[in-house]
């Protein structure tokens, strides 16, 4: 199958337990919480997203036509060795596109595969690393993995529930929006009241990162 790409770029991970790691970002298109059309933006489940995921017009983005020629260009954007690749596939929802070739390319060529995910989907078992970050409303179906990434405040979220799937990490984000410094404080209060999670920052953002 071919493969809708947003964009492609190589940055540091800035969120999450693999924060500061240098990493291809893979920005597939297309989301399964947005309906595609503008218009139902303010009803979409996920209304806080701070990603552009529509189009193939981003830098390094694009159709690609197989799952070879998408990994031959995350190993062009990389240009560092061998040693430590890594990629993050991202989205939108990365996993209404992520299939066995498109795995067994990128570790053919060396790289720790990383996804991160809305959840709605059961993520394909030969990622090594699994952030879910489920978004109220939704069906949450993939309950383990490597790191959960709650945005928050998000209304309707049952954190308590969250706390007996089977994540190694419990991340609480603040959501990046008007109230950033209510939605910190808020964040905070929640690590000091429920030991399991800890505080997560999009670094990259302080950083001017992409």
């Amino acid at each position: 199958m071919s493969y809708a790409v947003k964009e492609m770029f190589l940055t540091l991970q800035g969120e999450g337990v693999q924060a500061g790691r240098r990493a291809v970002f893979v920005r597939f298109a297309g989301c399964n919480l947005w309906s595609g059309r503008e218009q139902d933006r303010a009803s979409a489940i996920c209304r806080f997203c701070d990603t552009d995921f529509v189009g193939m017009d981003g830098l390094g983005g694009g159709r690609f036509a197989d799952a070879q020629a998408l990994s031959d260009a995350v190993v062009e954007m990389w240009s560092g060795g061998e040693a430590d690749r890594f990629v993050v596939l991202t989205g939108g929802e990365p996993m209404l596109q992520v299939d066995d070739p498109l795995i067994n390319a990128l570790h053919s060529a060396g790289f720790f595969i990383a996804i991160e995910s809305n959840g709605t989907l059961s993520v394909h078992p030969g990622i090594d690393w699994v952030c879910i970050s489920p978004k109220a409303g939704s069906e949450t179906v993939q309950r383990s993995g490597n790191e959960l990434k709650l945005v928050w405040p998000q209304p309707g979220s049952d954190v308590a529930a969250m706390e007996s799937w089977q994540f190694e990490h419990f991340l609480i984000q603040p959501l990046d929006d008007a109230k950033a410094a209510d939605n910190q404080e808020a964040a905070m209060a929640l690590v000091m009241e429920r030991p399991r999670w800890r505080l997560s920052l999009q670094t990259h953002k302080l950083l001017g990162l992409r």
